[in-house]
C-alpha cells in the first residue's frame, strides 16, 4: 500500500539533476497535476502583461480569435515534453513544433527567458502556498534543471543556473516591464473568457471575480482590472487553500494524470498528433531573424 509521503520519499533519494526529468515527471503527474496545470496558466497568463508579449499574441490572433486551441496546443506541447522526454520521437516533435512557431516572430531573448523564468517560478509560489505541501528542495532544483534544458532546446542564450537566479529574474523583468496594453488587455480579457467558458454561464461573473482574486497588484494595475474586494479575495484564497488541505487527506494518486487528460483541453476529442499542433506562420514573418537551432532537438530547417 502506497501511503502519502512514500512518493516524495522516493524524489528524495533521486539526484536532483541527472534525475530532473523523471522527478519533475512524479511532481507534475502524480503529486500535483491540478496544480500545476493552474500555475503554468498564471505563467503564461503573466506574460500579457509585458507590452512587448501582450502585442505580438494579440497580433497573431491566436488568443483572441481561436483562444480554445491555441490554450490547448500550448498545454499539450509542453506536456508532451513532460510525458515522453527530451529524447522520444513525440518529445522532440513537441519541441521543433514549439521552435517552429517562435522563429516566425520578432521575439527578443530577454522576452523568451523571463517567458521561461515564469514556467520555474510560479509554480513553486503556487504550489507552496495552495498545494497539499511545499515542494521540496529536490523538486525545486528538478525544475529548474528540466527548464534549463527546454530552453537550451529552445536556443534561449544567457540561461539562469539557479532557482535562485530564475526568480530575480522573474522579478526584476515585471518591476522593470510589466505596463497597460490595450492590445495586451484584449488578450488578458480573452484568456478570463475563456476559462469562464468551462463552466456553466451562470457563473461567469463568479468565476471571473474569483480568479482576479488570485491575481497579485501589479498584474491586476498592468491590466487595469478593478481588485476585487478584500472580503471576495480572502475568501477565494481560502477555498484555494482549504482544497490543498483536502488533498492532503485523500490517498496518494496510482496513476499520472497528465494536461492532455484535462477536461478544459477541448480541441481535439478525437485525438492528435504533437506534429499537428500549433499554427503554422511564415518563417521571418515581421522581418524577424532565425532564431538559434538546436539539431540535438530535431530542430532543422525544412
Amino acid at each position: 500500500m502506497t501511503v502519502r509521503f512514500d512518493r516524495l520519499r522516493r524524489i528524495q533519494r533521486m539526484d536532483p539533476v541527472t534525475d530532473a526529468h523523471e522527478i519533475y515527471r512524479l511532481s507534475t503527474a502524480f503529486e500535483f497535476p491540478w496544480d500545476y496545470t493552474r500555475a503554468l496558466e498564471l505563467a503564461l497568463y503573466r506574460t500579457y502583461a509585458i507590452p512587448s508579449i501582450g502585442r505580438l499574441l494579440a497580433r497573431t490572433g491566436e488568443l483572441t480569435e481561436r483562444t480554445q486551441k491555441r490554450y490547448d496546443d500550448t498545454a499539450l506541447l509542453l506536456d508532451t515534453v513532460v510525458e515522453h522526454g527530451f529524447d522520444a520521437p513525440e518529445g522532440r516533435t513537441a519541441i521543433r513544433r514549439i521552435n517552429q512557431m517562435h522563429r516566425s516572430y520578432d521575439i527578443s531573448d530577454d522576452d523568451m527567458r523571463y517567458v521561461l523564468s515564469t514556467f520555474v517560478v510560479v509554480p513553486r509560489r503556487w504550489i507552496d502556498t495552495y498545494g497539499w505541501r511545499r515542494l521540496s528542495r529536490h523538486e525545486i532544483v528538478a525544475a529548474t534543471e528540466y527548464y534549463r534544458t527546454l530552453g537550451r532546446h529552445m536556443g534561449i542564450p544567457g540561461i539562469p543556473e539557479t532557482y535562485e537566479e530564475f526568480e530575480a529574474l522573474l522579478d526584476a523583468y515585471e518591476q522593470a516591464h510589466f505596463a497597460w496594453d490595450e492590445q495586451a488587455r484584449r488578450v488578458s480579457d480573452a484568456t478570463l473568457d475563456l476559462m469562464a467558458s468551462w463552466y456553466p454561464r451562470p457563473l461567469a461573473p463568479l468565476l471571473r471575480t474569483a480568479t482576479l482574486a488570485l491575481l497579485d497588484e501589479p498584474l491586476l494595475r498592468a491590466f487595469h482590472y478593478e481588485p476585487p474586494g478584500p472580503v471576495s479575495a480572502a475568501l477565494v484564497r481560502r477555498a484555494v487553500r482549504a482544497r490543498g488541505r483536502l488533498v492532503r487527506l485523500l490517498p496518494p494518486r496510482r496513476a499520472p494524470h497528465f494536461a492532455r487528460q484535462n477536461r478544459e483541453i477541448r480541441s481535439y476529442p478525437n485525438g492528435y498528433r504533437p506534429a499537428d499542433l500549433g499554427t503554422r506562420p511564415v518563417p521571418g514573418a515581421g522581418g524577424c531573424p532565425v532564431r538559434h537551432l538546436d539539431v540535438s532537438a530535431g530542430d532543422v530547417p525544412e
